[in-house]
């Protein structure tokens, strides 16, 4: 049942970013000949007022085949006023773009029914506070619950965090300890950290650590249309990083995973409830979206920096040029959907 789950969560997000691409080419009047979900030979097939809609048998992405782009063969081209080239490069732009906005929709529009569920946010108690720290010099002890800072009532960690984070000097610290109320001055120190990336960093902390209690954060309306644009953008940023840190180097290769890990952790993630799967979900629909703008040939970034080009040149690429790049892209993401599989597959064999 997980693994049906996860295959639908996938179709259903590949199916959203290639309606934004059939829904843009439609408004700018090019005929659709097929829209499909996955690769491959068809499983299904139906044509509606000319175009084939298909689910193919690789459920691993989609593409909507409009007619004079073909990505297959990067040189197609048609004449006729209803095809892809006969749209000025700005509106083939709109069209690529199209996707990838129509996922980072689905993510925004996720978050927003998490914010409305209610999210799941750590709590202000103390799980452990290290020795010899400010926290424990100032007299902070495990099992404590800060309630406010310099005055300040605080309920959630990540309040906890910031307020340390953006620290000058000395911070008054409101704990409650066997039901009664202490205060207690303690000073951040710009301690050597690790982040997400595994990299050495600087940042203000005390020495604590959450005891992982969480409470649901219902948000009202006003409140949660920020929240889900603040996590629509912190997901692309983070997705960014990723792909620089990749590059740099920084992140392994072996840490890429492909369509086997979306799988197992959306299974997880429905195991631990509706909330975590919207979560999860959105998630991924960010990271289809911002891959998809990667400038690779062969992707809709590719597509948009040839048609950049064609803006700002006035003229389009030469077809040995568009040719061998979409070829080059081509094999470069049949070597990391390899690459992902691979590790995938390392990962199960090794447990």
């Amino acid at each position: 049942m997980s693994i049906l789950l996860s295959l639908l969560v996938l179709s259903l997000l590949i199916f959203f970013h290639e309606l934004g691409h059939f829904l843009a080419a439609r408004y700018f009047g090019v005929f659709v000949e097929k829209f499909s979900i996955g690769f491959g030979n068809k499983l299904y097939a139906k044509t509606i007022n000319g175009t084939e809609y298909r689910i193919s048998a690789i459920p691993l992405g989609g593409y909507v085949q409009m007619k004079g782009q073909n990505d297959t063969d990067p040189l197609q081209r048609s004449s006729d006023p209803d095809s892809y080239n006969a749209l000025h490069p700005w509106q083939r732009i709109l069209i690529l773009f199209a996707g990838p906005f129509a996922n980072f929709l689905i993510a925004f529009c996720l978050y927003i029914a998490v914010g409305f569920l209610g999210v799941n946010e750590l709590t202000t108690h103390i799980g452990a506070v290290q020795p010899n720290s400010p926290a424990a010099k100032a007299g902070l002890m495990q099992n404590d619950r800060v309630v406010a800072i310099n005055g300040e009532r605080i309920t959630l960690w990540k309040e906890l965090s910031r307020k340390i984070r953006n620290s000058e000097g000395a911070l008054a610290f409101t704990v409650l300890r066997e039901g009664k109320e202490r205060r207690l001055r303690i000073t951040p120190q710009l301690l050597q950290a690790q982040n997400i990336f595994k990299e050495t960093i600087k940042k203000r902390m005390v020495g604590i650590r959450p005891s992982g209690d969480f409470t649901k954060v219902h948000l009202g309306f006003a409140e949660v249309l920020p929240y889900a644009f603040e996590k629509t953008k912190e997901s692309a940023t983070l997705i960014v990083k990723s792909v620089q840190k990749l590059i740099e180097g920084i992140v392994p290769a072996k840490d890429i995973g492909g369509v086997v890990s979306i799988m197992q952790i959306t299974a997880k993630a429905s195991e631990a409830g509706i909330v975590a799967l919207f979560m999860f979900t959105a998630l991924i629909s960010v990271n289809l979206g911002v891959l998809n703008l990667l400038p690779i040939p062969a992707l809709d970034g590719g597509h948009i920096m040839f048609n950049l080009y064609e803006l700002i040149t006035r003229k389009a690429p030469s077809e040995r040029v568009l040719y061998t790049l979409t070829i080059s892209g081509w094999v470069l993401l049949i070597g990391l959907m390899g690459l992902g599989l691979y590790n995938d597959i390392n990962r199960l064999t090794q447990g």
